[in-house]
C-alpha cells in the first residue's frame, strides 16, 4: 500500500487540495467544543472523573485526526482518523460495563476483548452472507454497527438494574443511540448525494457524532455522581 496515495472517499472532495473539504474539515471543531465541554464537567465532578478526562481527551484526538484526514486525505492520515475512534470506542465500553453494570475487572476485559473480535469478524462475516462488499455498499458506515449494538445492548442491559432506572442512565444511553444511528445515516448516505448536494453529509456525522461523544461522557459522570 502507497501510504501517500491521495484518497476520494466523500463527495466534497473534487482534487487532492488541502483545502479541498472545507466543510467535511472545518465541521471537525464540534470535537473540540465536545472535548472541552466534557473536559468541564468532568472537573467539576466531586471528586474529578479521572476516567472522563481522559475520554474528554480522546474526543479531541478524534477531532484533531479526523481533521488531519480531511485535509491531507491520504492513507497515512486515514489512522489519525480511525484509531482514536476505535479507542475511545473500546474505552468508553471498558467504563460502561464497569460503571453502569458494575462487572469485575476480569470480566469487564473478557468482555471488551470478546468485543474487538466481534467488530474485526462482523464485516467479513457480512461480506459472505451478502455475497457483496458491504463496506463499499454502506460508505464504510457497516465499521460502526458493533459500536451501535453496543450501545443498544448495554442501554438494554442497564435498564434491568433498579438502581440504574432509578437514574435514568439507560433510556439515556438508548436516546444517544437513537442519536448515533441517525448520524450513521448522514455518514451512509454522503456519496449517494452528491449530484443534489455537492457538499455531502459527512459534515452532518461529524456534527451529531461530537454529540453523541459528549453524550455519553456526561452520562458515565451524571451515572457516577447520582450513583454515590
Amino acid at each position: 500500500m502507497d501510504w501517500f496515495e491521495p484518497i476520494r472517499a466523500y463527495c466534497e472532495r473534487n482534487d487532492p487540495g488541502f483545502w479541498a473539504e472545507p466543510a467535511n474539515a472545518l465541521s471537525n471543531g464540534a470535537f473540540l467544543l465536545a472535548a472541552a465541554a466534557s473536559a468541564r464537567r468532568a472537573f467539576r465532578a466531586e471528586p474529578p472523573d479521572r476516567a472522563c478526562l481522559a475520554l474528554a481527551g480522546l474526543i479531541a484526538v478524534v477531532g484533531l485526526g479526523s481533521f488531519l484526514f480531511h485535509t491531507l486525505a491520504i492513507y497515512a492520515a486515514l489512522l489519525a482518523d480511525v484509531i482514536p475512534i476505535a479507542l475511545f470506542i473500546y474505552a468508553y465500553l471498558t467504563l460502561a460495563l464497569r460503571r453502569f453494570l458494575r462487572l469485575s475487572p476480569t470480566r469487564v476485559a473478557a468482555a471488551t476483548a470478546g468485543f474487538v473480535l466481534f467488530g474485526f469478524a462482523l464485516t467479513p462475516m457480512l461480506d459472505g452472507l451478502a455475497g457483496a462488499d458491504v463496506s463499499s455498499l454502506t460508505n464504510g458506515s457497516i465499521d460502526y454497527l458493533p459500536a451501535l449494538l453496543a450501545l443498544f445492548g448495554m442501554a438494554a442491559a442497564v435498564l434491568g438494574r433498579p438502581e440504574a432506572r432509578i437514574l435514568n442512565t439507560g433510556w439515556r444511553l438508548a436516546g444517544i443511540g437513537v442519536l448515533f444511528l441517525v448520524s450513521l445515516v448522514a455518514r451512509t448516505a454522503d456519496q449517494a448525494v452528491c449530484a443534489a448536494w455537492p457538499t455531502g453529509t459527512h459534515a452532518l456525522w461529524h456534527l451529531m457524532n461530537a454529540a453523541v461523544l459528549y453524550a455519553l461522557v456526561a452520562t458515565a459522570i451524571r451515572h457516577r455522581e447520582a450513583a454515590g
